[in-house]
């Protein structure tokens, strides 16, 4: 078993710089303590069910009345399984309410639970200055100051908060236009189209793309929205192993050869559905190799960049722009505006026909309520600082600050001999905790120390793959870093985490030099 395993790329001519991306085994015998303590929880799960059912153990979750025990379950008993003896003995990890503007550093409202995490009680206290790592403010755009504040206010003012109607109808402004309009130029493609939901962006409009006798190859990775709008399209879906080409080629072959079940017919339309970034993995899409799939299969692609726009590419333009490629070869770009620039909703862009044909079949389009005018505005703002419209240098300078922040955290990580996941220029960095006590351990030791850190398990991620998820932002100085990573390393130790067997030498000095996207030697 090798301690580490790079996936590089077999087509180093696709590739304009050296696409490494590290994914290190699961020891064998942490693996082996992870599953027995599943078993050990899911055991003693059955025992507090047992005692529950003979009213021995009170049981707070929602449950059928005893005078409707004849009517037809409305509660799966069964399914909320892991959620009653699992989860809840882990909830106090998640929806820590914030009373601040989540930036770079956030204050928390403290909270106290009197029944082993099935109800929550506020003590009062305001826990400040909270280095945050969990939110996607890629860019530090989520803030309450500056030109996009500023900016979003006044248009408060103008417009109000709400439109109370759909594009269709009398909820269309002339800012909804215009944003359009510069995230067609900001992509480089010729139209765009702009939703109030991101996750609504892609289940909703997947469906009026491709329907029955069509193929969907959709990566296993792929977000929740991505398999919802799939599967409502009514499509036949299949899935290849993530990022893996050669999986994606056999399936593209077969779709080909074969064509539609029983009756052999040619698809309809094959569409590969891929993301930029995925945010639990933290690696990056090979695109110019699904690109070149792409058109040899004659296929068309779907790339979901909700976590990859603004955050990857030296002018913050996602995936395609870190591979230096053309957008016209991407059929259906897909965004959002929930991460990188601190607003939310999301966006389809590409030839004018494609987007002209969404206006008139999108449900989203349809039914949905226009996007607020102060959210409209901030997206607007933020955009147009990342392409230097607004005057100054400050978007291009947040880019290149993003960039530098994640090789220096993901470095010093390794350094210290965490295993972590993904690519080497991915923001989202997965650090594998495995354990399930070591989860909640985790989150809890470093909010104690002011560190807010988002921690993951199954059914998430695989059950032997639980993890903190850290999220680089630009808004992160080095100090920040060094106390975070400080922090890191001290509850590593405290809970036995380092468990890399693949040690690098420490590297103390920030990377400054103009290429900071070029290789990191291992």
């Amino acid at each position: 078993m090798l301690p580490q395993v790079h996936a590089a790329t077999h087509h180093g001519s696709l590739y304009r710089r050296p696409f490494i991306e590290s994914f290190e085994e699961t020891p064998m015998l942490v693996a082996v303590l992870t599953y027995m303590g599943y078993g050990i929880l899911t055991v003693f799960g059955y025992l507090r069910d047992f005692l529950r059912h003979w009213r021995i153990e009170r049981c707070h979750i929602a449950r059928e009345k005893e005078e409707q025990k004849d009517f037809v379950p409305l509660y799966q008993d069964f399914e909320n399984f892991y959620t009653r003896n699992l989860y809840m003995r882990i909830r106090d990890n998640w929806n820590r309410p914030i009373c601040s503007v989540p930036g770079a550093k956030m204050d928390l409202l403290e909270r106290a639970s009197p029944d082993y995490n099935w109800t929550f009680k506020y003590t009062g206290r305001v826990v400040q200055d909270v280095i945050n790592l969990g939110s996607y403010n890629y860019l530090g755009f989520a803030e309450n100051t500056g030109l996009c504040a500023d900016s979003a206010a006044k248009v408060t003012i103008e417009y109000g908060v709400g439109v109370a109607s759909t594009r269709q109808e009398i909820g269309n402004l002339d800012r909804h236009e215009e944003l359009e309009k510069l995230v067609a130029r900001f992509l480089g493609v010729e139209s765009a189209m702009a939703f109030g939901m991101g996750f609504a962006t892609n289940s909703m409009n997947m469906p009026a793309l491709v329907g029955k006798g069509c193929l969907i190859l959709s990566d296993e990775l792929n977000h929740a929205s991505l398999v919802l709008g799939a599967r409502l399209s009514g499509s036949t879906i299949r899935v290849f192993k993530h990022n893996n080409m050669q999986s994606l080629e056999k399936l593209l072959r077969e779709a080909i050869v074969h064509g539609q079940p029983r009756t052999h017919r040619p698809w309809k339309k094959i569409l590969i559905v891929v993301e930029g970034i995925y945010s639990m993995e933290g690696s990056i899409v090979r695109l110019p190799e699904v690109i070149a799939l792409k058109k040899r299969y004659r296929a068309y692609l779907y790339l979901d960049e909700a976590h990859s726009i603004g955050a990857l590419g030296s002018r913050g333009k996602g995936v395609v722009d870190y591979f230096g490629l053309d957008p016209c070869d991407v059929d259906v770009m897909m965004g959002t505006f929930t991460k990188s620039f601190g607003a939310a909703g999301g966006y389809v862009a590409g030839k004018r026909e494609l987007i002209e044909y969404l206006r008139s079949h999108s449900h989203s389009a349809f039914y949905a309520t226009s996007m607020s005018p102060p959210v409209v505005e901030q997206i607007i703002t933020s955009m147009k600082c990342i392409m230097g419209e607004d005057g100054t240098t400050i978007g291009c300078e947040r880019v290149r600050q993003l960039a530098e922040n994640t090789v220096y955290f993901r470095k010093r990580l390794r350094e210290m001999g965490f295993i972590t996941y993904g690519n080497k220029d991915s923001p989202v960095v997965p650090m594998m905790l495995y354990m399930p006590a070591k989860i909640g351990a985790f989150g809890r030791e470093m909010f104690k120390r002011n560190i807010g850190v988002v921690v993951v398990g199954f059914p998430a991620t695989p059950i032997i793959e639980s993890r903190a998820r850290f999220c680089i932002s630009a808004a992160h100085t080095k100090d920040m870093l060094d106390r975070a990573l400080s922090v890191i390393s001290e509850v590593g130790d405290l809970l036995q985490l380092k468990y890399s067997r693949h040690r690098i030498q420490p590297s103390w000095a920030r990377p400054l030099d103009d290429n900071v996207y070029e290789d990191i030697d291992d």
